[in-house]
């Protein structure tokens, strides 16, 4: 057994190379934010966020204007995570091996295949789950999307556009099963409306609308509360609000992450911070931007969408990821060995260690990482 990383640097590339062809679509679509390098697990940090820029008009003068300043914001992230996955082997179970046909290296690139699409899959995971932060949502619950057309995209995209996001880098992860609604389209398939076969020879999904389409296996479907019957109060709330009271009326609950509607209003909001029990006239609070048309004087029916599946669009800048290497103490551990690997597909890089132990040997892959949403007002939910 080699006593150093060296020798199996083939063996890991070619376990990286069958993990890279996993459904990874959320990685490689938002930000990656590789600054933190000396935060810890539980560490909160901050991301600066600059604000709405306003203009002023040009008034010629002795000296330019006294103004310029600004208030800059920020987002937090933590660092949430630090994940490992073992291989452990010792001397006997590898002779063993080698005796029979010298199938050690290839069941331990298996085994570095498996342990890094685990990790790989939890955090593509994670970033799915920010799904229940986004701002608003489109589609109808049970129905495919693109089943006839390209409508869907064209409303992510008035959606997200409506909100301010910028559109020189929009994404659209799916699941599968929107994917292939899509890749059924004959606007797509059919070379010469197309003017590009690769949906139809490789089954790549195109650019739609300036969206990069991307599928995952982490889409999730979230399950709704059980809110019924629950109204607003009579306070009235203008285009923009994001706290809205409610009647002491109904039953059952608004979860945060639930998509709502309100009477005389077709828009989907996404609810950021639910009630326990509607009942008693709590308050909810909508995700920014909040209301895009006022809520009368009047008690308002309020209606829980049913569960749904949680295909996202967003500006790759809504959304950021933060990883690196486990920490490790002044003067390091007992790891005999250590290298990085960076999956070019996903970006992610893992650590790879060697522990030498008592007749047996252990290679870790580990990872540690952060999520966050930085901007809900650019994204939004496409509802299935």
């Amino acid at each position: 057994m080699s006593n150093t990383l060296t020798g199996l640097t083939t063996t890991i590339y070619n376990a990286l190379d069958v993990v890279s062809r996993e459904l990874v679509g959320f990685i490689p679509a938002v930000s990656a934010d590789m600054t933190y390098d000396r935060a810890a697990v539980g560490q909160t940090v901050t991301s600066p966020v600059a604000p709405a820029a306003s203009a002023t008009d040009i008034t010629p003068a002795v000296t330019p204007p006294n103004d310029g300043d600004q208030t800059i914001g920020s987002v937090s992230m933590t660092i949430s995570k630090a994940r490992r996955v073992p291989v452990r082997w010792n001397g006997e179970e590898k002779r063993g091996l080698d005796n029979n046909g010298a199938s050690y290296n290839v069941i331990l690139r298996d085994q570095l295949a498996q342990g890094m699409r685990a990790l790989v899959n939890e955090v593509e995971s994670d970033i799915a789950n920010l799904c229940l932060k986004s701002s608003r949502a489109y589609g109808t619950p049970g129905t495919v999307p693109f089943a006839t057309n390209l409508a869907e995209a064209a409303q992510m995209r008035k959606i997200l556009s409506d909100n301010g996001a910028p559109t020189s880098d929009l994404q659209m992860v799916l699941d599968t099963t929107a994917g292939a609604s899509m890749r059924t389209l004959g606007q797509l398939t059919k070379a010469n409306e197309a003017a590009d076969t690769s949906m139809l020879r490789r089954g790549v999904l195109l650019d739609v609308h300036g969206f990069a389409i991307r599928e995952s296996a982490q889409v999730k479907t979230v399950v709704a509360g059980t809110g019924a019957s629950a109204t607003t109060n009579t306070a009235g709330y203008a285009v923009g609000a994001t706290s809205i009271g409610l009647a002491s009326a109904g039953t059952g609950t608004v979860l945060a992450g639930d998509v709502i509607t309100f009477a005389g209003d077709t828009n989907k909001y996404v609810v950021l911070t639910g009630d326990t029990d509607v009942s008693n006239g709590g308050t909810i609070v909508l995700a920014a931007p909040g209301l895009r048309k006022a809520i009368g004087t009047s008690a308002t029916a309020i209606t829980v969408i049913a569960a749904t599946t949680r295909n996202m669009a967003f500006a790759r800048s809504a959304l950021a990821v933060a990883t690196r290497a486990p920490a490790l103490p002044e003067g390091g551990d007992s790891a005999s060995d250590r290298m990085i690997i960076t999956d070019p597909i996903s970006g992610l890089s893992f650590e790879i260690s060697l522990y030498k132990q008592y007749r047996q040997i252990q290679y870790e892959i580990a990872l540690a990482w952060g999520v966050a949403m930085v901007k809900p007002e650019h994204t939004a939910l496409l509802l299935a």
